[in-house]
């Protein structure tokens, strides 16, 4: 029998609360919220599952409910949400939240850890949550899928194309954290989820594109709120409930209305060019004889006033006004001012189908088509877009008619076709509302999922949390509270044999008497065993961590051990083909591959005479691939090739991580230009002052200092400079 799941899902930005979700309060709280919302909710029920967790960041905003600022809340007895701060409490737009996803990070991991909740899988939602699981998915070594949602590429293109700069977009938008984050999850998801087929193909302008694996999962809809308009409630509390929204449906609507017991055509969507209402107005407009046969309705987004409403929205609804006017609609056009989201857009579809109308969508392009689905399964028809999802859902459902949203007649012939012809009237009905529950319900999309989660799991992956097993190591040195981690280069920086190794006695002395709140590492390009010929000759105390062979090993010490950390080395097989790179880089004849030893699963190492260097020739042979790899040529004569996330910094941030030390505890020193990696983000610098003349140009700031004496004494200077020694 298959062990049951814990999954986390993760959504970083939005508003999500059991109590009730605050759709179209903003941008970021439109249909993605509501999706996870209930994917969250249908996981929990699937008997397979064992426990869901869905991760957000938490909000104490006066402005909010205070429902936001709970750390867990228990939805039912096998969901809940788990809010993580970051970033401050205000609450934030997504754009904004980029810089403290690594915060984030780090407070999920901390909560797993202290709740004792290890997901066995672990699901992302847009690109900012995507970047969090892929850290999350290498840190804890447990698979992730992710859902894009909507992808910054095309987003940019139209912003670039509407004429602002990239300067503007850039700061407002941040797309360079975006697309990286949402490349990254190309090539690190076990799987990307989307709601049709043709999503596929958006992602083909994606580096990665290659590098994914897709699942077309058609999202679903709650089958208990949308109900055929002929159902009735058993309960007769919630009978009244309804008949009473059901009232004021009814009142919003017909009083507009001449004659508000003729059918209605039916539009829903939110005031966006996009959506293509005008065309809609246009057709109804022109035809006296539909005017005759039915009312148009409009529902188009919540105003108050449009004066007030940001420039698009003003625009698009003054001309859906005007066009009213223009055809002198007023007794045969309602447009409504507000309705609500949550718990009214069920009830209009029915009094719609009530009325034996029909639902019309004619945006230029819809990604999928949740409110075709939704009319549907309120039976009742619909004549949509042949652009994009609705191609695939109709087909399947037979539940109205496909048009080109631009052809006027099209559009006029479908909905007279729907709206005279009661045996087609009934056909489409019937179909939809039994068709959807069979195939766009939650609980087939759910199915659909979990399946391909425990196959995911059976295969490759292994089964269940893939925990890190370390017989030798010593788990509670290195899980102590740490309050500094020293990580020092070796060659140049710790010893400098050259110049008679100043300073090094002393920072021996300091380095064998640290207390328990300081952790030592060395990094360096060196191969485990050269490390410890150094840690032999010098007499140095033992390292917390060795961070080795130009960061592609991290090994831990305890007494004479030294074990490889599994962890970082899963992180680096991510895409890394060492055997075609190998294979590929035969055809150099100015490279020779170097002995055995210097070799690794993740480096490898040749010879090269500096005259004949050509790093343009590399990239050609390396192919596509060739951003995948560190091309590291050093001293004039070794030339190493490494998965692209191997590096000295990376490592750090890595253990850091995994052993909940805050990068601002860190200090690193270094002498050369490879060791500026370790330098990033809250970590402080020492470069000590025989650095080479890549480094000539650094000057002290806040974050790095500048040493005046050389190698391990300008080590000293710089923990006195830090005031971490006296």
């Amino acid at each position: 029998m298959m062990k049951k799941l814990r999954i986390s899902l993760i959504n970083i930005h939005g508003l999500l609360k059991g109590s009730g979700l605050e759709i179209g309060r903003d941008a970021d709280n439109g249909g993605q919220t509501k999706y996870i919302y209930e994917l969250a909710e249908f996981l929990s029920q699937h008997e397979d599952v064992e426990q869901v967790h869905l991760f957000t960041r938490l909000i104490d905003d006066p402005h909010l409910s205070p429902e936001y600022a709970v750390p867990v809340e228990i939805i039912n007895d096998k969901l809940d949400i788990r809010r993580i701060p970051f970033l401050g409490k205000k609450y934030k737009a997504k754009e904004q939240l980029w810089e403290g996803l690594d915060t984030f990070v780090n407070g999920v991991v901390q909560h797993i850890k202290q709740y004792n909740i290890f997901p066995d899988w672990i699901h992302s939602h847009y690109g900012d949550a995507g970047y969090a699981a892929a850290e999350l998915s290498a840190i804890l070594n447990i698979p992730f899928a992710h859902t894009g949602h909507s992808l910054g590429f095309y987003k940019k293109k139209k912003l670039l194309e509407s004429g602002q700069t990239e300067e503007e977009l850039e700061k407002k938008f941040k797309f360079k954290a975006r697309i990286a984050a949402e490349e990254k999850t190309l090539e690190l998801s076990e799987f990307i989820v989307t709601s049709t087929e043709q999503e596929i193909e958006t992602y083909k302008a994606y580096k990665n594109f290659e590098l994914a694996k897709y699942h077309a999962i058609s999202p679903g809809i709650d089958t208990r709120k949308f109900v055929p308009y002929y159902f009735q409630e058993t309960d007769s509390e919630k009978n009244m409930e309804e008949a009473q929204r059901k009232y004021w449906v009814a009142e919003s609507i017909s009083k507009f209305l001449t004659n508000p017991h003729k059918p209605i055509i039916l539009a829903l969507s939110r005031p966006d060019r996009h959506k293509n209402l005008n065309t809609l107005i246009e057709v109804y407009g022109k035809d006296k004889e539909l005017q005759s046969i039915a009312n148009l309705v409009i529902f188009a987004g919540i105003r108050k006033d449009i004066a007030k409403m940001p420039e698009s929205e003003k625009n698009v609804l003054t001309d859906l006004l005007l066009l009213m006017d223009k055809y002198d609609l007023y007794g045969k056009m309602a447009i409504p001012k507000k309705h609500d989201v949550e718990n009214e857009v069920s009830i209009i579809y029915r009094y719609a189908a009530e009325k034996r109308g029909v639902f019309v969508n004619l945006a230029l392009h819809e990604n999928f088509g949740l409110t075709v689905i939704e009319s549907a399964s309120s039976g009742l028809p619909v004549v949509v877009t042949k652009n994009g999802g609705p191609s695939e859902i109709i087909p399947v459902c037979q539940n109205g008619e496909l048009v080109n949203p631009q052809e006027e007649s099209q559009i006029k012939k479908a909905l007279r076709n729907i709206l005279t012809d009661e045996n087609q009237w009934k056909y489409y009905s019937n179909n939809g509302a039994l068709n959807i529950q069979k195939y766009y319900s939650w609980v087939s999309h759910v199915n659909q999922y979990v399946e391909l989660v425990n196959e995911n799991l059976s295969l490759s992956s292994g089964a269940g949390i893939k925990k890190q097993h370390y017989p030798n190591i010593n788990i509670s040195r290195l899980k102590r509270k740490i309050d500094h981690l020293l990580v020092s280069d070796i060659d140049g920086t710790l010893i400098e044999p050259k110049l008679a190794n100043p300073g090094l006695k002393e920072l021996k002395t300091h380095l064998t008497n640290r207390t328990d709140k300081m952790a030592f590492a060395m990094a360096s390009g060196r191969n485990l065993e050269l490390v410890k010929k150094v840690i032999d000759e010098e007499e140095f105390p033992l390292p917390d961590f060795i961070i080795c062979s130009v960061g592609t090993e991290i090994y831990y010490t305890n007494g004479k051990d030294y074990i490889l950390d599994k962890g970082w080395a899963k992180f680096l097989a991510g895409r890394w083909k060492r055997d075609d790179i190998v294979n590929r880089l035969k055809a150099v004849k100015w490279i020779k591959l170097q002995e055995e030893e210097a070799q690794n699963p993740y480096k490898i190492s040749y010879y090269y005479e500096e005259e004949y260097y050509d790093h343009d020739e590399l990239i050609r042979i390396l192919g596509t691939g060739w951003y995948k790899v560190n091309i590291i040529p050093s001293h004039g004569q070794f030339l190493d090739f490494i998965p692209k996330r191997a590096s000295k910094g990376n490592a750090i941030k890595f253990l850091c991580r995994k052993w909940s030390i805050p990068l601002s505890n860190v200090i690193a020193a270094g002498d050369s230009g490879n060791d500026v990696d370790m330098f990033r983000g809250p970590v402080k610098g020492i470069i000590v002052g025989n650095r080479s003349a890549e480094l000539a140009d650094y000057e002290t700031t806040k974050s790095i200092y500048v040493a005046k004496t050389f190698a391990s004494e300008g080590i000293l200077e710089g923990l006195k400079h830090y005031k971490i020694i006296k």
